[in-house]
């Protein structure tokens, strides 16, 4: 492994979804990422992207001796991260007080739905209810229809693994320059609020306020959205500025007085069904051609499947194949401390031994801690 955070120890308490995504993208960018798995309780896919540069070790965290194991790992740790609902760890003696009095510098995340505090904090939860509540899920979808799950990326991975991956970034900064440790309260919550800033501000500023699929991101203006092609593909456009505008009226030979309805909602419709009719006269291949070389801000729309085949996606090399799978490099990119990842999907458990080696147990010790079940 190579990156920017070689030499950072990082612990992850496995969970699901988002907590082992943000261990991959920091094991992605070098951190050795020692994951932790109860026995027998690993939820992982049979090929779990997920996996991709950690160490993995089972351990039963509900026998004193699992417990020991986790507090000697947190010893030897710059940082820790769990997301399991407030109350888990401290009832497993695992609590944020219990490992930093062993390690002060020690950076203890935590990644829920709902926060540490709060009416909703001991409830249960997944990504659509988050944006529910944070005012994210309401403003998606069509005009006149139900709001429209964004897949689970806005709460799950956006909201909560990357705000998670900030905070422990910044409290690593503090705990370099200080000594002082801290906990990371990361609530999905909490991070889809801020992801949906620019919208208080246009709705502050009288710029957004319309019912949902009425607005010009919502899907509301003709010019800010996806129309079907003769082969029943899909073209994205988005020239919002007035340059990029005139550019994409022009290759679409539209009227002459397209630009003056560009900004103006209550021409859209109009103007959406004279694209509709254009865009639905060629097919996908032939409007990517048109729209080739320009600045007019339109792009062919691609599924999971074709989208690393896309010239530009592949002259990135954002993906590579691995361990049967397409897997996405790292990101982003570095100029002197790249990543380096070989797509390599660890096995459960597969590290238990040589980690329990590195941070001091020796042989006997280790045989005894699986005779006893306590690892594996």
């Amino acid at each position: 492994m190579a990156g920017p955070l070689t030499g950072v120890r990082i612990i992850e308490m496995v969970g699901i979804g988002p907590g082992p995504y943000a261990g991959m993208l920091l094991a992605d960018l070098g951190a050795e990422v020692i994951a932790v798995e109860r026995i027998g309780g690993s939820s992982s896919l049979p090929k779990d992207l997920f996996r991709r540069g950690k160490r993995f070790i089972g351990v039963d965290t509900k026998t004193d001796s699992g417990k020991a194991v986790v507090r000697t790992l947190a010893k030897t740790a710059d940082a820790l991260f769990e997301g399991f609902r407030p109350g888990v760890m401290e009832r497993l003696g695992l609590g944020p007080d219990d490992l930093m009095a062993l390690n002060p510098k020690l950076v203890y995340g935590r990644m829920t739905g709902w926060g540490q505090t709060g009416p909703l904090a001991d409830r249960a939860g997944h990504d659509i209810t988050y944006i529910a509540v944070a005012g994210a899920l309401g403003a998606m979808g069509p005009a006149g229809a139900p709001p429209v799950p964004p897949l689970n990326l806005v709460g799950d991975f956006g909201g909560g693994s990357l705000f998670l991956i900030m905070g422990l970034l910044s409290a690593l900064l503090h705990a370099q320059k200080t000594g002082e440790g801290q906990v990371v309260d990361a609530a999905m919550v909490d991070g889809v609020a801020s992801l949906t800033g620019l919208f208080h501000a246009l709705s502050g500023a009288g710029l957004w306020g319309a019912p949902r699929g009425q607005n010009w991101l919502d899907g509301g203006s003709a010019h800010y959205g996806t129309y079907e092609t003769r082969d029943g593909k899909y073209m994205a456009i988005g020239p919002l500025e007035p340059q990029f505008a005139a550019e994409f009226y022009r290759l679409m030979d539209m009227p002459d007085d397209a630009m003056a309805k560009h900004m103006s909602p209550t021409d859209w419709p109009e103007t959406r069904a004279q694209l509709a009719e254009r865009f639905a006269a060629k097919t996908q291949a032939e409007w990517t051609e048109i729209f080739d070389g320009t600045d007019a801000c339109v792009a062919p729309v691609m599924d999971l499947t074709d989208a690393p085949n896309h010239p530009h996606m592949k002259a990135r090399a954002s993906h590579f194949e691995a361990s049967g799978l397409t897997q996405p490099a790292p990101a982003p990119r570095f100029s002197v401390t790249e990543p380096s990842v070989d797509g390599t999907l660890p096995t459960p458990g597969s590290a238990t031994d040589a980690v329990l080696t590195d941070i001091g147990f020796d042989a006997e010790t280790i045989a005894k801690l699986r005779a006893d079940k306590v690892i594996g």
